[in-house]
This record gives C-alpha cells, structure tokens and sequence, in this order.
C-alpha cells in the first residue's frame, strides 16, 4: 500500500457510536475519547470533500438492556434510546446525505457489530461501497466486532488509528483488539496518510 492513499468512488466512512455517554461525563466514558471526535471531524470533512457516503452507528438501547448490569450485564446503563445521553455531541460535522443506524435495539440481544441486526451491508452493496474506512468507540467492543465482520464480509477495510479510543477494562485490549483486526487483513491508517 503506498501513501498517500487516494479515495475513490468505492470508499465509504463508517463512524462507530460517537456518543454522549461514551464521552467525559457519560455513563460509560472511555479513555481519550475527546481526540477521537476532533479525528473523526477531520475524516468528515475529507470525505465530504469528495462526495463519499458517511455511515454513522449509534447504540439505541431500551432502558432494560440485557448488557446493563441490572440485567445480568457487564456495563452500567448507557445510551438508552432518546436520552441526551444516546445523542451524538453537537460539535461533529455530520454531512448532508450521513446515513444513521441504530443498533443494539432488541432487550434481549448485544450487538457490537454495526452490521449485526441492521441494514448496513445491503445499504453498502447498493452505494457500490467495497472499502471501508472504520472509526469510533470503542477499540475493543463495536470497533473490533465490526471491522471482523466488515472483513468476513469481503469489504476492505482501514482501521482510523486517530480515530478509535478503547474501554480498556483490561489494560491493554484497546492494542490486542488492534492488533487482531489487523492480523484479520485490516490496515491501520491516519488522516495524513490519505491524500487530500
């Protein structure tokens, strides 16, 4: 692979739960997840400037989520559908045409993987979409199961190292969940590797 790396017309960026809760503040804040949303309008902005689609996933849970610990789960209550919390920060750049995707809906049912319970992979062969560049929180849960599931697939996938931040409930998963996805066939990338 050499870079700069060029977009194309087959490119698409995908931003994983971006969310209030998942920030300083939140239910469930992760480690430097403030960079990620100043990275992550840095990759809005570069494929805005090339007209390529934007595909944003937000967790939509219902207040009794079989992940919440008062279910039986291993995460305090989070992003539960329609609370501030669940919202995405005011400050990211979303482009005209951004397609959102709800997930993790069901009470009974986790979903990590952006493509797990959604229309994503449908809605993707019908943009022409067959690289995806994956961004978001966190490194080790959504991100990872989605960009396995992304390359299982058949997508091409990049991995926005400036753009994901990890849970880390163990010190070092972030490292080891990247360091999987990309023994999976994922490329690490940054946005001064990608040409303008």
């Amino acid at each position: 692979m050499s870079f700069p790396l060029e977009l194309g017309r087959r490119d698409a960026l995908l931003l994983i739960d971006l969310q209030n809760d998942f920030l300083p503040g939140g239910a469930l804040p992760v480690s430097e997840s403030v960079p990620v949303v100043e990275a992550a309008n840095a990759w809005l902005d570069r494929f805005r400037s090339h007209r390529l689609p934007v595909f944003a996933s937000r967790d939509w849970h219902p207040s009794d989520h079989c992940s919440f610990r008062s279910h039986g789960g291993p995460w305090p209550v989070h992003c539960v559908a329609g609370t501030p919390g669940a919202r995405f920060p005011p400050g990211l750049r979303w482009p005209d045409g951004a397609i959102f995707l709800d997930k993790a809906y069901a009470r009974d049912r986790e979903a990590y993987s952006v493509f797990d319970g959604t229309d994503l992979d449908c809605r993707l062969k019908n943009a022409g979409v067959d690289r995806l560049f994956i961004g978001g929180i966190a490194t080790d849960y959504c991100v990872l199961h989605t960009v396995i599931q992304a390359l299982a697939l058949g997508y091409g996938v990049f991995v926005l190292t400036d753009a994901i931040a990890a849970l880390n409930v163990h010190p070092g998963d972030g490292a080891a969940a990247l360091e999987r996805m990309c023994e999976a066939g994922a490329l690490p990338i940054a946005i001064a590797d990608v040409g303008a």
